[in-house]
């Protein structure tokens, strides 16, 4: 009888361990997974408008009819969703007083974890990755605004860039829920 107790409570440590190293290791996978495709939304984005003077008509409806979102994304025709389950926002916004002269990437539904790696990485450097800003919300989803990167606690430019860790644990305030948002600004 003592040693089942002893071979149970042997397995029992040895499921808990696996199952929070199992859930750690599907935090990075999605964590991996929605940076790829920030990245590859961004790149086929100024790719698609290169040759434009402006990013009018860009939107999510668009976007998915010309094929720039990968499938996984894609929910219907007007609506995104990330490897978090959570809202992928996708839209034009008025810079240097040019509508539509830019455009805005927004992820909702982050957990901490997931915030703070992705708003501390190098997003681009220099004005060749045309990245104007990010902006960080810990309390609630984000939305289109309609200029990049207003001037407010959580909103990082130019020589903030990549964004410190420090500041990011301070702007990515929802440990006990996903509602971080990071949204990107790239002309």
């Amino acid at each position: 009888m003592v040693e089942m107790l002893g071979v149970l409570a042997i397995i029992g440590v040895l499921s808990v361990g696996g199952i929070a190293g199992y859930s750690k290791a599907m935090t990075k996978f999605k964590i991996n997974k929605s940076m790829d495709q920030v990245t590859t939304l961004v790149t086929k984005i100024r790719t698609m408008y290169g040759q434009q003077k402006s990013y009018e008509g860009l939107d999510i409806e668009q976007s998915v009819s010309m094929g720039i979102i990968p499938s996984d994304m894609v929910e219907n025709s007007t609506s995104l969703t990330n490897a978090f389950a959570g809202t992928v926002l996708l839209g034009n916004v008025k810079f240097n007083n040019h509508d539509a002269g830019a455009f805005q990437l927004v992820y909702n539904g982050l957990g901490q974890e997931a915030c703070v790696t992705m708003a501390t990485s190098d997003w681009g450097s220099g004005s060749s990755s045309g990245l104007l800003g990010i902006s960080i919300s810990g309390s609630s989803q984000a939305i289109i605004e309609s200029a990049p990167v207003a001037t407010q606690n959580g909103s990082f430019t130019g020589t903030d860039l990549p964004v410190k860790i420090i500041d990011a644990v301070s702007f990515c305030e929802c440990e006990a829920s996903n509602n971080c948002s990071i949204a990107w600004y790239y002309q």
